[in-house]
């Protein structure tokens, strides 16, 4: 399956980040790759799904219609917003699961793409921040209180690409 990303949104180049400190949100700026509304799809659990946002969203449901509803949905966007519908009800477990959904979509994603590993690793040592006031448990809530727990996933895919890379030139 291939991606779209580079037809709609600009390529970030993979070039060394010089700052210690990395901030991400849009798919429109720099850094928009790391997104989960980044046009990459992604293969987990034998299924292929449009971007790592689909499979999350859709998987704070259990039954199977409801995650086919939103992984047909036309864009990362819907896919959200059909995920966070107030009025339907989630997964009793979802609170639990939700970090190991998003470990294995955002797992998928930059170990399947190499341009993607390419940037990835060319963040150095930065610390990785999804920068964002509409998210304090992904995200830092904007003014870094939040829990940015996708910046830190970044940051542990990061390390261990960085680990497998210096194991393979050995």
């Amino acid at each position: 399956m291939r991606h779209t990303h580079y037809e709609q949104f600009p390529r970030t180049p993979a070039t060394p980040f010089q700052g210690d400190v990395l901030d991400f949100y849009s798919t429109k700026q720099a850094y928009g790759e790391f997104s989960n509304f980044a046009l990459f799809p992604v293969r987990v659990d034998d299924q292929w799904w449009p971007t790592s946002e689909h499979y999350y969203q859709a998987h704070k449901y259990t039954d199977a219609k409801m995650i086919a509803w939103v992984r047909n949905a036309p864009t990362p966007m819907e896919a959200a917003l059909r995920g966070r519908d107030k009025n339907l009800p989630k997964r009793v477990d979802w609170e639990a699961r939700k970090d190991g959904f998003m470990e294995k979509a955002v797992r998928d994603k930059f170990t399947r793409y190499p341009e993607l590993q390419e940037l990835l690793l060319s963040t150095g040592d930065a610390r990785i921040f999804e920068h964002t006031q509409n998210d304090c448990y992904w995200g830092d809530c904007g003014d870094r209180t939040g829990k940015n727990k996708l910046g830190l996933l970044l940051e542990k895919i990061r390390t261990e690409l960085k680990s497998s890379s210096t194991g393979a030139q050995n």
